[in-house]
């Protein structure tokens, strides 16, 4: 076949299209690449200001600080168990929920949508909740940060207006063959809805791993339930109140000369994200749509 030839105007909009991601790029990952040099500098010297993309004074001083804190190690165990139990719970329990509501034969579906959605806009209330929290027992306890979070309006409306996208002409050919719906929703939907399941995963999972008000509302007096992001909240004001302190800063001087609030920051931020980051490329490739083109012709 005959090449086309390729016009002026096309090569002006290849070469504007590729400096403009170029400096697309640039512009996402310098916050990132900067944050990340801190992180790695003196204290000291990073209060001079002028470090861009390396460190000038490197150093691992930052990152021992936080490792060293007390509880870091069980608030790691702890948000990590948080993380992985209730995405799993709330994925299962949402996906079960939206399935339900997204069948036409189920009658009180409108309704529920519509109760479901005020409850996005609408709540009792911090203190009401707490003492619900706490009359449920849920309160100093590890399943305070699970059972809450184990249905969410948005998370199921997502899921629902998936699978209401998905042909019904599916699910009639495999109840023809004699199936149910707990076999509709095992081999046929769910399979279908792996996008939108790691799309929902990610969010919940970001959720959970972000999560720190929940810790010291319910679980301030429980060490064993700390958070990660919690202890790190304590340690920046900690080494904030420090460097703030004139009092304090002769004593104290020695010991922490090479950390301050922006660097503890810092390193703070990458030691949070970078799980995240490392998570998301496996869940990227999920995030497609169209899986059900030609799987049935109409």
């Amino acid at each position: 076949m005959k090449k086309r030839k390729t016009s002026l105007a096309d090569k002006i909009f290849v070469v504007c299209n590729t400096l403009f991601m170029i400096a697309f790029v640039v512009v996402t990952l310098y916050p990132v690449l900067n944050t990340l040099a801190i992180s790695f500098n003196d204290g000291i010297d990073a209060v001079r200001g002028g470090i861009h993309l390396w460190p000038r004074k490197f150093t691992f001083k930052n990152y021992l600080t936080i490792l060293g804190k007390e509880n870091m190690i069980t608030a790691v165990y702890v948000t990590v168990a948080r993380t992985i139990l209730g995405t799993l719970l709330a994925l299962v329990t949402n996906a079960l929920l939206a399935f339900v509501v997204s069948r036409k034969r189920f009658l009180f579906k409108s309704g529920l949508s519509l109760f479901w959605v005020i409850t996005m806009y609408v709540n009792g209330g911090l203190i009401p909740v707490f003492l619900l929290y706490r009359n449920l027992h849920l309160t100093g306890t590890f399943w305070v940060y699970i059972i809450p979070g184990t249905i969410s309006a948005f998370n199921m409306l997502v899921l629902r207006t998936y699978m209401n996208g998905l042909p019904d002409s599916l699910e009639e050919s495999a109840q023809l063959d004699g199936a149910g719906y707990w076999t509709v929703f095992v081999k046929i939907i769910s399979p279908l809805c792996k996008p939108v399941y790691a799309t929902v995963a990610l969010f919940v999972a970001v959720g959970q791993w972000n999560s720190w008000f929940d810790a010291m509302l319910y679980n301030r007096l429980k060490s064993e339930y700390t958070t990660l992001q919690y202890e790190l909240m304590k340690l920046l004001s900690s080494v904030m109140n420090q460097s703030g302190n004139a009092a304090n800063a002769s004593a104290a001087g020695a010991a922490n000369a090479a950390i301050t609030p922006v660097t503890v920051r810092s390193a703070a931020s990458i030691a949070t994200m970078l799980p995240i980051v490392m998570l998301y490329p496996f869940l990227q490739r999920y995030f497609v749509t169209g899986l059900t083109i030609g799987g049935v012709k109409e």
